[in-house]
C-alpha cells in the first residue's frame, strides 16, 4: 500500500493537508486561522449562572465568555420536577425548574457580539435539503424548496408514519 503525505501551506490564513493511500483521498484537514462562523453550531453546555431578574442563564460551551439562554428559549424536557406541576395553566418559574451545573445542548443562534455573549437556544433544528429535523419536537418541517402543495403535503404525511425511536 502506498501511502503519501500532501501539504499545502501556500496562504497564511490557511494550510490543507491530505492523505492519499493507493491514490484515493483517505484524509482531509484544514486548518485555519480565520474565526469560524459558529452560528447554528451545536454544544454541550453547562449552566453556570441564573439571572432571574433577566429570566435568563449564562452557559459555559467552551468558550472564554458564556452564552447567553432566555428561558423561554429552554425546551421543558429540561426542567426538573416541580411541586406545582400539573395545577391547571402552570407556568414554572425559572429558578424552580433549571439548576446550576445542568447540562444542555444548544445551539448557537447569534455569535459574540462586541462585550455580549453568544445568544442561544435548546430547540435545536437540523436543516437538511429538504426536511429539517427538530430533536426534541412533535416533528419537523418539510422544506420551501418543494413548491407544490399536494407534494408537501404527501411528504408530510410519510413523516407522520415514520417511527421514531424513543430520545
Amino acid at each position: 500500500m502506498i501511502k503519501k503525505m500532501l501539504i499545502n501551506a501556500q496562504d497564511p490564513e490557511e494550510s490543507r493537508m491530505v492523505i492519499v493511500e493507493d491514490g484515493v483521498l483517505a484524509e482531509l484537514i484544514v486548518d485555519t486561522s480565520l474565526p469560524i462562523p459558529a452560528r447554528g453550531n451545536i454544544y454541550k453546555a453547562k449552566i453556570v449562572n441564573i439571572e432571574q431578574s433577566l429570566q435568563a442563564v449564562f452557559a459555559d460551551y467552551g468558550e472564554p465568555r458564556h452564552g447567553f439562554l432566555p428561558f423561554s428559549e429552554i425546551h421543558p424536557h429540561y426542567y426538573a420536577p416541580c411541586s406545582q406541576e400539573g395545577k391547571g395553566e402552570f407556568r414554572p418559574r425559572m429558578q424552580e425548574v433549571i439548576r446550576r451545573n445542568q447540562e444542555v445542548l444548544v445551539q448557537m443562534e447569534r455569535g459574540e457580539m462586541g462585550t455580549k455573549g453568544a445568544a442561544m437556544t435548546t430547540y435545536i433544528s437540523l436543516p437538511g435539503r429538504y426536511l429539517v429535523l427538530m430533536p426534541g419536537s412533535d416533528g419537523g418541517g418539510i422544506s420551501r424548496k418543494i413548491e407544490g402543495e399536494k407534494e408537501r403535503r404527501k411528504i408530510k404525511e410519510i413523516v407522520q408514519e415514520l417511527e421514531v425511536p424513543p430520545g
